[in-house]
């Protein structure tokens, strides 16, 4: 693939047509957390999360070669961005987590994966990327404590940690750029392999033999749909779209992108499931929202100068 990444000013921007179908996956991934909310009142999360990724890797795996990677980066990938995160994602839902909320704090993930990429990947700051840190984390905070019988703190807790989880597996991503181009949906679809044993594991352990028994017996026509949404959708294609553009651009440029799906979550939640949030939440979010903004242009604020990375 040519590389069709655009530089200006010493800062790297991503091209239209991928900035395209970035949005699309977008939209994908917002409407997912209604989806989410409606497959765990049929079936148990960590069953959903083993039943997702069985059918994200069959039979897609019969259609495509898995890329040369060491066996550790398929675990590491699968245990945090898969395993990690829609673990203790759908748990939080389950738990009353709101799902429009779920969308706004799981993004949260991108200054995770800032932070990550910066200690481990060495990748530099900038002014205008510290001080959307600092909006965000503000943000976050505002969420947090408005917890009660809306939010509860453990279902805030547990998505929290869930965009640890997804923010380590970006950074899983990137890395894979070391072993030269490859086909990035493949490598997505042979990762997919991972996950259900410990999912599986995790449901007997948690949620009993019996639950899992009843879900099973008694599977419905939405919970199927559900699962083919969060596999096919959600997973084969915005996981794929994902990891092409991680491999392809700076983990600090692309990881701001997902705080756009907050606006099709949030809308989602109250549509479907009439969700309503406190002005706290919307001060919160709305800081979140600036993080990004500030993340993205704000550089012509700090400097006319060609902006210059902090170590």
């Amino acid at each position: 693939m040519p590389d069709i990444t655009v530089k200006k000013q010493g800062l790297v921007f991503i091209a239209p047509a991928d900035l395209a179908v970035m949005m699309v996956v977008v939209w994908v991934w917002g409407m997912n957390f209604a989806v989410i909310k409606i497959g765990v009142v049929g079936v148990p999360p960590l069953l959903l999360g083993c039943l997702r990724f069985v059918l994200a890797a069959f039979p897609a795996l019969l259609f495509f070669k898995a890329p040369k990677v060491p066996l550790r980066w398929y675990l590491l990938y699968g245990m945090t961005i898969s395993v990690g995160q829609f673990a203790l994602l759908f748990s939080a839902i389950h738990l009353g987590m709101p799902s429009g909320l779920a969308s706004l704090v799981l993004q949260s993930q991108a200054f995770f994966t800032m932070l990550f990429a910066a200690l481990w990947l060495k990748e530099r700051w900038q002014l205008n990327q510290i001080a959307g840190l600092a909006l965000a984390a503000v943000g976050l905070v505002l969420i947090g404590s408005a917890h009660g019988v809306s939010m509860p703190l453990a279902g805030f807790g547990l998505t929290v940690a869930a965009a640890v989880m997804w923010a380590g597996g970006n950074i899983v991503t990137r890395s894979l750029g070391r072993f030269g181009p490859m086909d990035q949906q493949a490598f997505v679809v042979w990762a997919s392999l991972v996950p259900p044993i410990p999912f599986l594991l995790l449901s007997l352990w948690i949620e009993g033999p019996e639950a899992i028994t009843h879900a099973l017996v008694h599977f419905e026509w939405q919970s199927f749909a559900a699962l083919a949404y969060l596999a096919w959708g959600a997973t084969l294609f915005g996981y794929g779209v994902w990891t092409r553009m991680l491999s392809k651009y700076p983990a600090n440029r692309v990881a701001p992108f997902s705080l756009l799906v907050p606006l099709v979550g949030l809308t989602t939640g109250w549509l479907v499931f009439g969700e309503a949030m406190k002005p706290i939440h919307f001060a919160g979010g709305a800081l979140l929202m600036a993080g990004l903004l500030l993340n993205l242009f704000g550089a012509s604020f700090f400097t006319r100068k060609p902006a210059e990375a902090l170590p």
